[in-house]
């Protein structure tokens, strides 16, 4: 009989590879953990039946002693389960570090291994081994920084991006434990990254400290409904994606060194919808992310005007011309 937490990843996995053709190749983001192993051993198992190649990656961030030992106990697991392995190490310098902390310098560095892998191999999709209890700590994380909606409807199930990868995430209804069980009837012994027990990093404070307490004081199921609010959000966030799509043809037009937006067109629209068009105007033209404050400065441009100066933002500035607002290139 058919361990019910194999069944679960197994049925995950076969959810996500419907839509991928037969023939085609897939990635597996593999660090050796629980949530990667058994979302591997899922993906040999199903890719099989569809006539679909899978291959690993296992990213060596040279962090810690015997990392290529442990990259390496990776690779031979997957090529265990039938999946060809690749193993690539990378080196994340102290200026890199020091300018957005260890965690975001490594995850830009697994990241773009993985784009590489993908285009390399002509992958049909990259799949990564989040968890619900990812996808809480996630919104937990978003919610102290104030990141706003966009940020607090975390991780989504499947989502291509600019350079036309596509991330899949078939774990993301499953708690950990089930992971650990499937691991654990298949076999397969997981890697424990002493990084994810250590309270240096916010994530593991939110992990080990603060959605217990949560779950103690407010009862069961705290993880749960915070993936359920992230799937609300996600949704609400796509809708305005489209509302945006819609308005921003009739109300941006090229300018010189830059981009301008009517005022009269921006000042009609609701603030929800006209912050997210000032944050997507930026965003798109000079690939810089906007702050709550430095939004609603500019927003003040066409809603509350009188005759203030430049607005400095990161990589342009915006400036109100009559019934425009510029935003021009400061390089």
């Amino acid at each position: 009989m058919l361990d019910p937490a194999v069944a679960a990843t197994r049925l995950a996995v076969r959810t996500a590879l419907s839509d991928v053709p037969e023939g085609s190749v897939v990635l597996v983001a593999l660090s050796g953990g629980a949530d990667s192993l058994a979302l591997a051993a899922a993906v040999a198992h199903e890719a099989r039946a569809r006539g679909i190649r899978v291959a690993s990656v296992t990213v060596d961030h040279g962090l810690q002693e015997g990392s290529d030992r442990i990259a390496r106990a990776a690779g031979d697991k997957a090529a265990a389960l039938g999946i060809d392995p690749l193993i690539v190490a990378v080196e994340i310098g102290s200026d890199v570090r020091a300018a957005g902390g260890l965690e975001a310098a490594a995850r830009e560095a697994r990241y773009s291994v993985l784009r590489d892998a993908a285009a390399d191999a002509g992958a049909a999709a990259v799949f990564l081994g989040h968890t619900l209890d990812d996808q809480a700590e996630t919104v937990l994380l978003g919610l102290a920084r104030g990141a706003g909606g966009t940020s607090l409807a975390g991780m989504a199930p499947v989502r291509e991006d600019e350079r036309g990868v596509r991330w899949v995430r078939p774990l993301l209804g499953l708690r950990r434990e089930t992971t650990v069980g499937a691991c654990a009837a298949q076999g397969l012994e997981p890697w424990e990254d002493p990084h994810n027990s250590d309270a240096r990093f916010s994530r593991v404070r939110v992990r080990e400290r603060v959605l217990p307490v949560l779950e103690r004081e407010l009862g069961p199921g705290i993880a749960e409904a915070l993936a359920r609010t992230a799937e609300q959000l996600r949704e609400d966030s796509e809708a305005f994606a489209d509302m945006i799509d819609e308005t921003i043809e009739d109300i941006v037009e090229h300018a010189e060194a830059g981009i301008a937006v009517s005022v009269a067109a921006l000042a009609a629209n609701p603030p929800a919808l006209r912050h997210r068009i000032i944050r997507h105007v930026v965003q798109a033209e000079f690939g810089a992310a906007l702050t709550r404050v430095q939004t609603l400065e500019v927003a003040r441009l066409a809603t509350h005007w009188s005759g203030q100066g430049p607005i400095d933002l990161p990589s342009c500035t915006a400036s109100r011309e009559n019934a425009l607002i510029i935003f021009t290139s400061r390089t």
